[in-house]
Formats: structure tokens, C-alpha cells, sequence
């Protein structure tokens, strides 16, 4: 029973949806009208400029960071503190004797670097070589400690599993495996945040999306997204989960029946390239009635290239989703098709 329960995903979107309405920065970000290059209409829900950071994992670790906290001072002084006690100088002190540790293919280290500067923490993000020195810079900026680990990803997590361990830091993963689940469901939990925006809208105009593209990585974005779909939209579409053909752990891990790993090529979908599935968000997809498509590495840079001439400024991880509705659109269904897509992450 432990076990299914460490993998369950049922988030307390509520809650993750007033921490964000709490925050002076939040806003719903735009869900807006791209054309294919057929004619198609496609709904896109645009995450490039998310709360100052510029991609939807602004919902993530901000978000865990607190409630990290919130839970740390609770065990300390047996208080639960409130949002607006949170702000309060003894507990930005507290906070202050805590350092978050994550490795980084770039967007999560900014949530984690953020979400630490915000509270009053500190923070250590270890990169791979493979990640630009431009996200290394924007990390400094936001006031963390960067450490370049190893060639990949997969290094570089590791990297960040040993630090954590050694110097006592807290390890804050998007990702999730055995024995280390229950804060990554944290960040997911604020990744729902978006499928509820887009539910409110959909509600309101009484039209819904028949396909939803959801590109993954670990999986986290997907398996929030597939959920709340699942659980409270009031129309149910297709949900595609759309990873890189040289890191497709999810689809391997479908068809294998289990988690699995997926060796590839390093991707120039940098953000969704993740050799190693979230268990969590394997589990809830698997759930969730999802089919699975993968992409070239031209097709992702085409898909780049389409939606920024549409002028939204994004990378071949931002627009996978959109890559692959034009890679395997069903053109015979005419007005009745409604695909959406997430730009998960802006062009810088």
C-alpha cells in the first residue's frame, strides 16, 4: 500500500491556485489563436512570459519551495503559517538557514532560484554542460549558486542527489523515482494551476479543445495537465504526450508496462531531454488515456521556427506540442477539430 501510495498523484490544485493569486506577479497568462500551416486555428496557451520567468515551471518550484517551508516551520515551532505570514521576518530568517539543490536543464533551476530568493533561501543549481551558459547566467541573476556537473542530465542530477546528501541542502527534483516522490508532486501540483485557467475560459465560452499536445520531458507538465483534464473539464479531448524521438521514456515505458529508460542522442529539445521518466507522472498518465507521438530534431527546430514567425518567440521544446499537430493533424475532421497547444517556455 506505501508504494501505490508514494506514486498516487491528487493534487490540491485549490491551494496551489490561491498561493498564486496571492502573489503580486500572478496573472493568468494569455491563451491565444495560431494558424497551422494547413489553415487549422489552434488554440495556444502561452507560457513564454509566465510570471517574469518566462516559462510555465514559474508554477512549480516557487510554489514547493513554500510549502517546504511552511512544512519545516510548522515542525519547528508547531505553527501552520499563513500566506501572509510567510512574509514575516522571523520565518524570511528561518528561510534563510535553507538552500535548495536542484539539477537543471534550464527552466526548473530558474523556478528553484526564484522561488529560494523570493522565501529568503538560497539556492544551487547543477547544470550540464549541455545547458547554455545563457540559462547559467539568468540563474545568477536570480541569486543561486551555479555548478556545472558532468556531460548530460542524467550526471547532472546525480550531482545534485549527492550534494544534497553531503552538505544537508534540500533536494528539490521535478522529477521523481523510488523513494523520493512527495516533493516533486508538490511542483505538479502547481503546474495544475494551468489546466484550471484554461478550464475557467473554456467554461465561459462554452467551447472546448477535441485535442490537447502535451510535450514532456520527466513528464511533470503532461501528467498535471492530463489529470486536471481528466478530472474537471467538462468535455473530454484526445490528450497526445509529445517527446523527442531521442528521449522518449514515456512512450518506452508504455509500451514496456513499466518505467523504463530511454537512451538517445543529446536533443535540441533541451527541456525534454530526459532519458528517465518521472515514475509519478508515468503512473498518472498511464491513467489518464493518453497516446503518444514522438519528434525529429528537424521537426522541432521547424516547429521553432513556425511559431516564433507567428510571433511568439519560443524553442523547439516550447513548441513540440505544436510541432507535432502539424506532423499528425487528423485533417479529415474538418470545423469539429479544435487542437490546443502549450508554449511552455519563451525564446531567452
Amino acid at each position: 500500500m506505501e508504494q501505490i501510495d508514494s506514486l498516487s498523484f491528487a493534487p490540491d490544485f485549490e491551494r496551489a491556485l490561491k498561493f498564486f493569486q496571492a502573489q503580486e506577479n500572478y496573472e493568468a497568462s494569455p491563451l491565444r489563436e495560431l494558424s497551422s500551416p494547413d489553415g487549422l486555428t489552434v488554440l495556444a496557451k502561452d507560457e513564454t512570459g509566465r510570471m517574469g520567468l518566462g516559462a510555465f515551471k514559474a508554477l512549480g518550484a516557487p510554489y514547493a519551495v513554500a510549502r517546504i517551508l511552511q512544512q519545516a516551520w510548522e515542525q519547528k515551532t508547531g505553527e501552520i503559517p499563513t500566506l501572509e505570514r510567510l512574509k514575516d521576518a522571523d520565518i524570511r530568517a528561518f528561510a534563510a538557514t535553507h538552500t535548495f539543490v536542484c539539477a537543471s536543464a534550464g527552466n526548473h533551476g530558474m523556478g528553484v532560484a526564484a522561488g529560494a530568493r523570493a522565501m529568503g533561501a538560497k539556492a544551487r543549481i547543477h547544470l550540464a554542460k549541455t545547458v547554455p551558459e545563457s540559462f547559467a547566467e539568468r540563474l545568477r541573476g536570480l541569486g543561486a549558486e551555479v555548478v556545472r556537473s558532468g556531460d548530460v542530465y542524467d550526471v547532472s542530477v546525480a550531482a545534485a542527489i549527492a550534494d544534497a546528501d553531503e552538505s544537508g541542502a534540500v533536494l528539490l527534483a521535478d522529477g521523481t523515482w523510488e523513494g523520493y516522490t512527495e516533493i516533486p508532486k508538490w511542483v505538479m501540483e502547481g503546474y495544475c494551476v494551468i489546466a484550471e485557467e484554461m478550464r475557467a475560459v473554456f467554461e465561459a465560452s462554452g467551447t472546448w479543445p477535441t485535442h490537447v499536445y502535451l510535450q514532456a520531458g520527466v513528464g511533470g507538465l503532461a501528467a498535471a495537465m492530463a489529470y486536471m483534464i481528466r478530472r474537471n473539464w467538462a468535455e473530454q479531448p484526445e490528450l497526445i504526450v509529445v517527446e523527442p524521438e531521442a528521449a522518449a521514456c514515456l512512450k518506452t515505458s508504455h509500451l514496456a508496462g513499466a518505467a523504463t529508460r530511454a537512451d538517445g542522442p543529446d536533443s535540441n529539445m533541451g527541456r525534454l531531454d530526459c532519458k528517465e521518466p518521472s515514475v509519478v507522472a508515468w503512473h498518472a498518465l498511464e491513467k489518464a488515456q493518453v497516446s503518444y507521438q514522438t519528434l525529429t530534431e528537424e521537426e522541432g527546430e521547424a516547429a521553432a521556427e513556425a511559431v516564433s514567425a507567428l510571433g511568439l518567440e519560443t524553442t523547439p521544446s516550447g513548441a513540440a506540442g505544436y510541432g507535432a499537430l502539424c506532423k499528425g493533424a487528423p485533417h479529415d475532421q474538418g470545423t469539429a477539430f479544435r487542437p490546443l497547444v502549450i508554449i511552455s517556455e519563451g525564446a531567452a
